[in-house]
C-alpha cells in the first residue's frame, strides 16, 4: 500500500533561527508586493529584479542544496550561504545601476558577469524548487543560443538539423539579452509572477489561514452530500472553488482530498476511484475563473486581451469540464447503487452560511472590481484588504456576542496579528516555485526571440502535421504531456505557446485567444495522465491506492480536458462570440456531445447502454464536433435519438421493477 511518505518524504525539523529568517524575509516580500500593488507602483526594472532577489533568497533558505529530506550541515551552508548573497546581489544589481545600464551601448564586463551569475542562480533555484527538468530545459535553450559558427559552442551546430541551425551568439550577447532588458529573465513571465500572480497567491493564503477553505468544503457537502455519491460530488464542487484560489492541482488534492477521499471510500468508491475523482476535479480548479492559477494573467499579457474578458469567456468551458466530471461521478454512483450520506453526517447549509458568509464578500468584491475595470494587481490588493476586513469584522462580532473583556480583546488582537503574519509568510512561500519557473521561462523566451526558434519550430510543426489542424493539435497534446513530466503547468504553458502559438494562429488560422486557451488547457494534462500524473499520485497517497491505477482513473474522469479545447477550435463562436442563435446552438451541442461521450465511456446513462448504441453514438459525437452546420444537425439528431431510447428503456425498467444499477465488476474497466 502506498503511503504519503512514499511520495513526499517528511523533511527533517528546521532550526528555529532558519524558520524565523524565512518568516521575516517572506513577510518582507509580501509587504513589498502589497506596497507596489496598492500604494506606489514601481517600474519593471525595479519591481522584477527586487522580486527575483527576494524569491532567490527564500528559495535557497527553504530548499537545501542536497534536498529537503536531507539535513543541510556545514557543507550545505558553505554552498547555500554564498548563493543567498548572490541572490541579494542579483536583486539589487539592475535597480542600483539602472541609469548606467540604460545609457550604455555595449554592456560593461561587470554587467556580463553579473548576467552569468544571474543565469546560474536562477537555474539552480529552479532545480531546487521546481525540479531538475526545468533546469535541464533552461540549460538546453542556453546551449542552443551558444551553438553556431559565431557562438561559444560552434561544434553543436553539426548536431542540429538544417532548419534549426543559426549563426550562434557570444557570451556577451546572450548574457545581456537574458539580464539587461525586458526580453529575458526580467521579461513577461517573471513580470506577471511579480505582479498579478503574487498578489492573488497572497489572497489565497489569506483565505486559507482565515478558514475559507473549510467553509467552501462544508458548503459543498451541505449542497450535495445527500445525493447519490454525495462526497464525490462535493469533491467536484469544492475543488472548483479551492482550485481556482490555490492555483495548484496538487495543493487542491491535498486540501480538499483530505476530507473528500475518505468519505468517498466510506460510501463505496474504490480507493483508486476516489483518488482519481479528486485528482480530476482538482485539476479543473486551475481552469476555473476568476483566478485560474497564473494562466489568465499570463494569457492577458501575451494576447493583450483584458483579464476580465479572459475570465468571462472561460466560464462556460470550465462549467462544461466540471459538468462532465460531475456526470461521470453520478453515473458511477448509480451503477454501484450508492446512496447519499445521512443528514446527521452532514453540515447544514444554513449553519455553514451563518458561520462563514463573510468569506463570500471578498470574492464578490473581486469580481465587481474586475468588471468595473480596475487592474488585476489593484483588484488583488483590494481583495486582500477585503478578506482582512471581513475576518476582523467577524471576530469583533463573535467577541461582542460572547461578552467582551479586556483579556479576550487582547487575545483576539494577538490572534489577528498572528494570522496576518502567517498569511504573509505563506503567500511568499507559495510564490517561490511559480516565480522560479517563470524566471527560467524568461530564459526560454529570450532564446526564442534571439534565435528565431519559434518560427522554425512552427515550420517543423506544419511539416509534421501536413497542414492538418487535427494532427497539429495532437502534436500539441503530445508535446504538453512530455513537457508536463518535468515542468509545472505554468511553465509548460509558456514554453508551448512560444513554440506552437505562431503556427496555430498564423498557419492554421486559429484565433489568438483560442490558441492560448487550448495550449493552457492541454498544459494541465500532465496532472492526470500516466505515466507521470502528479495530482493522481497525490490522490493515491491520501487514498492508499496504487499511484498508476489512480492515475488511470484520474485520466478517465478528466477526459473533458482533451475534448473541450477541440470544441473551442472547431466552434470558435463559444469563445469569440457571434450571432446569438449560433452561440446558443454551439453551447447546446457541446453539452450534448459531452453527455454522449460520458455515456459511451461508462456504458451507462439512465440505464446500462448496449454495445450497438455505444458504437452508433461515436460517429454522432464526432459529427457534433464537425465545423459544418448540417453535419452537426445530423449528429445531434442521432445522439438525441439514442439517448432518448436509453431514457425510455430506463422508464420501462422502472415500470417492470428492474434496477438500473450494476455490480462492482462492471466498474473494473478504466
Amino acid at each position: 500500500m502506498t503511503t504519503d511518505t512514499d511520495i513526499t518524504p517528511v523533511p527533517p525539523p528546521q532550526p528555529r533561527l532558519l524558520l524565523r529568517a524565512i518568516a521575516v524575509i517572506g513577510i518582507a516580500l509580501s509587504l513589498f508586493q502589497l506596497y507596489a500593488a496598492g500604494v506606489q507602483p514601481l517600474g519593471l526594472f525595479f519591481q522584477r529584479p527586487i522580486h527575483l532577489g527576494f524569491i532567490l533568497v527564500l528559495c535557497f533558505l527553504i530548499y537545501p542544496v542536497f534536498g529537503r529530506d536531507q539535513p543541510r550541515g556545514l557543507l550545505g551552508w558553505a554552498i547555500d550561504g554564498p548563493l543567498i548573497l548572490c541572490g541579494i546581489a542579483v536583486g539589487a544589481w539592475v535597480p542600483m545601476n539602472i541609469d548606467i545600464i540604460a545609457n550604455q551601448i555595449f554592456p560593461r564586463q561587470i554587467d556580463v558577469w553579473m548576467g552569468v551569475l544571474t543565469l546560474f542562480v536562477v537555474l539552480e533555484g529552479a532545480r531546487r524548487s521546481v525540479g531538475l527538468g526545468m533546469t535541464i530545459i533552461g540549460a538546453f535553450f542556453l546551449a542552443y543560443a551558444f551553438a553556431g559558427s559565431r557562438g561559444e559552442l560552434p561544434f553543436l551546430s553539426d548536431w542540429m538539423p538544417g532548419i534549426l541551425n543559426h549563426r550562434g551568439y557570444p557570451l556577451e550577447r546572450v548574457a545581456s539579452q537574458m539580464t539587461l532588458g525586458a526580453e529575458g529573465i526580467f521579461g513577461i513571465p517573471l513580470g506577471v509572477a511579480a505582479t498579478f500572480v503574487f498578489v492573488f497567491v497572497l489572497f489565497g493564503a489569506f483565505l486559507e489561514v482565515t478558514g475559507a477553505g473549510k467553509f467552501f468544503i462544508d458548503l459543498a457537502y451541505a449542497a450535495t452530500g445527500r445525493q447519490r455519491g454525495g462526497p464525490a460530488k462535493a469533491a467536484v464542487i469544492a475543488s472548483a472553488g479551492m482550485g481556482s484560489i490555490s492555483g495548484s492541482a496538487i495543493a487542491n488534492v491535498v486540501t480538499t482530498g483530505a476530507f473528500t477521499i475518505p468519505l468517498m471510500k466510506k460510501l463505496g468508491y474504490r480507493p483508486a476511484q476516489a483518488g482519481g475523482i479528486e485528482a480530476a476535479a482538482s485539476t479543473g480548479g486551475q481552469i476555473m475563473p476568476p483566478l485560474m492559477g497564473a494562466g489568465a494573467f499570463l494569457m492577458s499579457e501575451f494576447t493583450r486581451v483584458p483579464y476580465v474578458d479572459i475570465v468571462l469567456v472561460s466560464i462556460f468551458p470550465a462549467v462544461l469540464y466540471f459538468g462532465v466530471v460531475y456526470l461521470l461521478v453520478h453515473i458511477a454512483a448509480i451503477k454501484q447503487g450508492m446512496t447519499g450520506l445521512s443528514a446527521t453526517d452532514l453540515p447544514r447549509t444554513r449553519k455553514v452560511l451563518a458561520e462563514g458568509w463573510h468569506f463570500l464578500l471578498p470574492l464578490v468584491a473581486l469580481v465587481a472590481l474586475l468588471v468595473a475595470g480596475y487592474s488585476p494587481m489593484r483588484v488583488g490588493f483590494y481583495a486582500i484588504l477585503s478578506i482582512m476586513a471581513a475576518a476582523a469584522a467577524r471576530a469583533l462580532w463573535n467577541f461582542a456576542a460572547s461578552g467582551p473583556s479586556m483579556a479576550r480583546f487582547v487575545a483576539m488582537c494577538r490572534k489577528g496579528v498572528e494570522l496576518t503574519l502567517e498569511a504573509l509568510e505563506l503567500g511568499a512561500r507559495n510564490a517561490v516555485a511559480v516565480s522560479m519557473a517563470c524566471a527560467v521561462a524568461g530564459i526560454i523566451v529570450g532564446v526564442v526571440g534571439l534565435t528565431g526558434l519559434g518560427l522554425k519550430f512552427s515550420a517543423m510543426m506544419i511539416a509534421f502535421s501536413g497542414g492538418n489542424l487535427l494532427l497539429a493539435l495532437l502534436l500539441v497534446i503530445i508535446a504538453s504531456l512530455i513537457l508536463g513530466m518535468g515542468l509545472p503547468v505554468t511553465a509548460a504553458y509558456i514554453v508551448l505557446i512560444i513554440l506552437v502559438g505562431p503556427a496555430l494562429t498564423e498557419e492554421f488560422g486559429v484565433p489568438v485567444l483560442i490558441a492560448h486557451l487550448v495550449v493552457f488547457w492541454y498544459s494541465q494534462d500532465s496532472n492526470v495522465t500516466p505515466p507521470v500524473a502528479l495530482a493522481g499520485f497525490a490522490g493515491a497517497a491520501i487514498a492508499g491506492s496504487k499511484p498508476m491505477e489512480t492515475s488511470v482513473q484520474a485520466w478517465k474522469y478528466a477526459k473533458g480536458l482533451y475534448l473541450i479545447p477541440l470544441f473551442m477550435v472547431f466552434n470558435e463562436e463559444i469563445i469569440i462570440g457571434g450571432p446569438l442563435p449560433l452561440v446558443l446552438w454551439s453551447g447546446a451541442i457541446a453539452i450534448l456531445g459531452l453527455v454522449a461521450f460520458a455515456a459511451v465511456l461508462e456504458a451507462f446513462l439512465w440505464r446500462p447502454m448496449q454495445l450497438w448504441m455505444r458504437v452508433l453514438l461515436m460517429p454522432g459525437i464526432v459529427a457534433l464536433f464537425w465545423p459544418e452546420l448540417m453535419v452537426e444537425i445530423a449528429g445531434a439528431a442521432l445522439v438525441v435519438a439514442l439517448l432518448a431510447l436509453n431514457w425510455m428503456q430506463s422508464r420501462r425498467d422502472r415500470e417492470t421493477g428492474q434496477d438500473g444499477s450494476v455490480g462492482q465488476s462492471d466498474l473494473s474497466h478504466p
